[in-house]
């Protein structure tokens, strides 16, 4: 069994991979103070709600946003097997050409979303990830990473209408019935809701234009499934994909 690691800003998921099947196992809020024990424990508990032995574990990778994270996570994964996880990073073969200004910037999510996302469907390739941000990203032919968009996410959105506002209260991002609503609460979440599905249709619209032809169009994160039935645009909906792309990106790079 491998495992893999997202940490996100808000989350951490955790899976496996057996038998050339990745599971979803936990979701875990992002915590900066817990420590490698505490996430030891954590993943130890995960694998015992499945059925699982932690020591059956032959290896890990983790890709990470979240640096002050990556040092706990590495040390409950050793703690538990014995084993160094590998993290996706500088030095990981992963079959992208990357085309942005500084490679060293890009994001380990948007590494492992591409590649899961390729493993999925041909280029030229529109990658949305919903998360604390919303992030939209074009790969073009011969998996060339040409770069995106980074947008405040929904609930960072809603969050910030309601901080910055005397009169805006904290709602939860959930769809109205109707686009035109008719109380303070219902039109936060119309502006939330429908105004991320209609900015992702336009930002994928412009995105096409760009490259020339049409993309495959592929969403995951937390708030995909939210958002992405009330988009006017055909976008495939993978909320695994970061697992996916971990588990391709293990076998690309295992010794």
């Amino acid at each position: 069994m491998v495992l893999v690691v997202d940490i996100g800003n808000t989350h951490v998921v955790l899976g496996d991979v057996a038998n050339g099947e990745i599971r979803s196992l936990a979701r875990l809020a992002t915590d900066a103070s817990r420590t490698g024990s505490e996430y030891a424990m954590f993943i130890r508990s995960a694998l015992e709600l499945h059925g699982e032995d932690a020591s059956t574990i032959e290896g890990a990778i983790i890709s990470s946003v979240v640096p002050p994270v990556t040092p706990a996570m590495k040390e409950a994964i050793y703690l538990l097997s014995g084993k160094e996880a590998m993290v996706v990073g500088a030095g990981i073969k992963t079959g992208l050409d990357i085309r942005i200004d500084d490679p060293a910037e890009l994001g380990a999510d948007l590494v492992v979303g591409a590649v899961g996302a390729l493993a999925i469907a041909p280029p030229p390739l529109i990658l949305i990830d919903m998360g604390t941000a919303t992030t939209i990203f074009a790969v073009g032919e011969g998996n060339q990473f040409l770069g995106g968009a980074i947008i405040p996410g929904v609930v960072l959105g809603l969050k910030a209408l309601a901080g910055g506002t005397s009169q805006l209260v904290n709602v939860n991002a959930a769809p109205p019935k109707k686009c035109i609503s008719t109380n303070t609460v219902t039109c936060m979440q119309s502006g939330a809701i429908y105004g991320a599905a209609a900015m992702i249709d336009g930002m994928v619209e412009r995105m096409e234009e760009e490259l020339g032809k049409k993309a495959n169009v592929i969403a995951t994160g937390g708030l995909a499934g939210t958002v992405i039935p009330y988009c006017k645009r055909e976008i495939r909906n993978e909320p695994e994909l970061l697992l996916k792309g971990l588990a391709i990106l293990w076998e690309k790079n295992r010794k």
